[in-house]
């Protein structure tokens, strides 16, 4: 009896976890914003977003090709890093450890559902996280950028 009791605990914690997993689960420090258009669509906007923009475009990575290269299956999921050294160079004089997260990420991804996401991480989340002070408006500008970037995107 108890290993039916231990086994059914384990099937319902497995089946939380995948409904915790999702997209529109709230993971901490995380924003996502739904997209209209397929990934290499969103990407591609994105990029050309972040040009107009004045952004260096550090990597843009194809996670699913790099896992399809050694035999994994992988939804469509695309990774930019792009940022701005007259905005992270402010954020880690407040906080050398902001380094650890710039320059900014951006992932697009497709959920189990077919739905296409933006997540990014929330400067203020990052700013709680490295205790900074003193940088309010730098981060307000972060983040009013990122939401500005994202919802051009995906719209």
């Amino acid at each position: 009896m108890k290993g039916m009791i231990r086994r059914l605990i384990l099937a319902v914690s497995i089946a939380a976890a995948g409904v915790v997993g999702g997209a529109t689960a709230n993971s901490e420090g995380v924003i996502n914003v739904a997209s209209q258009h397929t990934v290499s669509q969103t990407a591609e906007r994105m990029l050309q977003i972040l040009e107009k923009k004045g952004m260096t475009v550090f990597n843009h990575i194809k996670h699913a090709d790099g896992a399809a290269k050694v035999g994994i299956e992988l939804r469509d999921t695309e990774l930019v890093i792009f940022g701005n050294p007259k905005v992270g160079s402010p954020l880690m004089q407040c906080q050398q450890l902001m380094a650890l997260d710039l320059p900014q990420k951006a992932l697009v991804w497709q959920d189990e559902a077919g739905k296409v996401w933006i997540s990014y991480n929330d400067p203020q989340y990052l700013a709680k996280r490295h205790n900074m002070q003193g940088c309010e408006a730098v981060l307000s500008k972060v983040s009013g950028a990122l939401a500005g970037i994202s919802k051009a995107a995906a719209n």
